[in-house]
């Protein structure tokens, strides 16, 4: 954007004062989260049209000459018309990568609501929003681990396959989505997540559906892997998303439990991939149906979580959260809603912080056993206990829908129990974890239904944790930072975590049996309680200001 001058600008607004005012601001917005705008592509007339609002709506008198006469605001009623962008011309194909990815941008800031709209409207907008990522990860969920589902499907037609090898695919994808929840949780700090989350689902959902469609691919190890990466790539959009909307739409105070409510769009999806497996399935008679009729659900869901997600709630004209709750965080003040740039978030808020590398750790060995047991849920039960794919299919569900009410009762305890300690709670669900994996472990040889026990118990256990992890990165940085530190964890989980779950069980099962899985899984469940404990000493803390906070909606 080509920045204004005070003597341009002072033909654009009332007085010289409020032009230099607007002028600092907008360069402070704009070169925070847009980094394009440097290039300059606007006249300083249209920059005032379209980033200006109307003195009318902001409550600005015109200035007014001698005799008390209003002046006029623009004496000028024309203006000349706008020449050809010049940074088009300096930097070539990299104005068309901007312009790509233009529409990610966040919203600009309209004038407030007046003061008797804000409540209704907050109210609204929050349940909407919430809504909006509830659905949003929850189809996520639907075209993730759809190959885990395919394996013996896949075995059965390649048996020149082992299960290390097509583990292989499960680890790419999972290195793919740990960088990319990374980076693209800066970028989400930057962009708009009613753009930002659909985008994501969708690519993936194409990418599964061709999974599934062009059964040719599996004649090749290397474009599963391929495919499987980039899905995961594209599955690291998700979480930095919702993240962001999370902090800006929901205080310190009530976050807890609003995350723990949130959270369970993971086990929802995560159960909903089975079921609908099985039913496209039953309908199309063909196991590719595992991966496009689940795609096909995700597309439309991603059209839902765009009609339903809306920016910060600055860009609707409302006042931001912790002003509406008055919830501030230790040391609040306006440059918490100032978007920060790459350096800062990173260099400042991320990689200096002690703590969010201990829970990142964490969130590695956590990872390790939540996937460790998930993913493997087939293969295991069809192979080594002689399962069929609805047998198998039942146990996956019962794990995943067993978090539901495990996810809620962590965030209560966190909360209420723990007095908004994150780290306690952490310790004590992967206690009870470790002995509900010692469970299924034991049952290695005994009767179906202790499995089923066993994957309820730890389903309903280890999703808390995880949950708990992710909130405690959010509560670790100002929330402008906030898709980057959950993206940074998330690192962690997948790259070292997951990762490791694909690949390393199967390699691990193919050498020393089942029984060497389990042990490693018993051995994670401890390290994650030791990096847990290095983070006892933080606590959650808000202030109050001058009014009551709001009734939660």
């Amino acid at each position: 954007m080509l920045p204004l001058n005070e003597n341009e600008a002072v033909e654009l607004f009332w007085t010289r004062t409020e032009a230099r005012i607007v002028i600092e601001d907008d360069r402070r917005e704009d070169h925070g989260f847009r980094p394009h705008s440097q290039l300059g592509s606007l006249s300083p007339t249209l920059f005032a049209e379209q980033r200006i609002p109307s003195p009318s709506a902001v409550g600005l008198r015109p200035p007014s000459d001698g005799n008390g006469q209003t002046q006029n605001p623009n004496p000028s009623s024309t203006t000349a018309p706008d020449s050809l962008p010049t940074w088009l011309e300096k930097v070539g194909p990299l104005a068309l990568r901007y312009l790509m990815i233009g529409f990610l941008k966040p919203v600009p800031i309209p004038p407030r609501l007046p003061d008797d709209e804000v409540d209704p409207v907050y109210r609204r907008l929050r349940r909407q929003v919430f809504a909006g990522i509830f659905l949003g990860y929850t189809g996520y969920y639907l075209v993730r681990n759809n190959l885990a589902l395919a394996i013996p499907d896949i075995l059965r037609e390649h048996p020149e396959y082992s299960k290390a090898m097509l583990g292989t695919a499960m680890t790419g994808l999972s290195l793919a989505y740990g960088i990319s929840k990374f980076l693209m949780g800066s970028v989400s700090d930057r962009s708009n997540p009613r753009f930002f989350l659909p985008l994501g689902l969708l690519v993936s959902s194409v990418i599964v559906a061709a999974c599934g469609l062009v059964k040719a691919i599996y004649a090749s190890l290397f474009l599963v892997i391929s495919l499987q990466a980039l899905n995961g790539w594209a599955q690291g959009m998700g979480w930095p998303a919702c993240g962001k909307t999370i902090v800006h739409w929901f205080s310190t105070r009530e976050r807890g439990l609003k995350v723990s409510f949130w959270n369970v769009a993971h086990n929802i999806g995560g159960a909903l991939i089975a079921n609908l497996a099985m039913l496209g399935v039953l309908l199309f008679h063909d196991w590719g149906a595992k991966f496009y009729f689940n795609a096909l659900v995700a597309f439309v869901v991603a059209a839902a979580a765009w009609f339903l997600l809306r920016d910060t709630p600055q860009s609707c004209g409302l006042p931001p959260v912790e002003e509406y709750r008055n919830d501030y965080p230790p040391g609040y003040s306006t440059e918490n809603e100032r978007t920060f740039t790459f350096r800062q978030i990173f260099l400042i808020h991320v990689l200096p912080n002690r703590n969010l590398w201990a829970i990142a750790v964490a969130n590695a060995f956590v990872y390790f056993v939540r996937y460790g047991v998930v993913n493997w849920i087939p293969t295991y039960l069809e192979t080594v206990k002689g399962c069929s794919f609805k047998q198998s299919s039942l146990g996956w569900a019962l794990y995943e829908y067993a978090a539901i009410p495990g996810t809620i009762a962590c965030g209560w305890v966190s909360d209420k129990v723990f007095q908004g300690r994150r780290a306690p709670a952490t310790i004590l669900f992967m206690a009870l974890t470790l002995l509900a994996v010692v469970s299924y472990w034991l049952n290695l040889h005994g009767p179906l239904w202790i499995d089923y026990v066993a994957l309820t118990s730890v389903g309903f256990l280890i999703y808390g944790p995880i949950m708990i992890i992710g909130l405690h990165a959010l509560d670790l940085v100002p929330k402008k930072a906030a898709g980057t530190a959950a993206g940074f964890t998330g690192l962690f989980g997948y790259v070292f975590g997951s990762a490791l779950s694909g690949t390393g069980v199967g390699w691990i099962a193919d050498r020393w049996g089942w029984n060497g899985v389990f042990v490693a899984m018993v051995v994670c469940c401890i390290l994650t309680i030791l990096f847990s404990a290095l983070t006892l000493g933080h606590k959650v803390e808000s202030d109050a200001r001058a009014n009551p906070p709001q009734e939660t909606p």
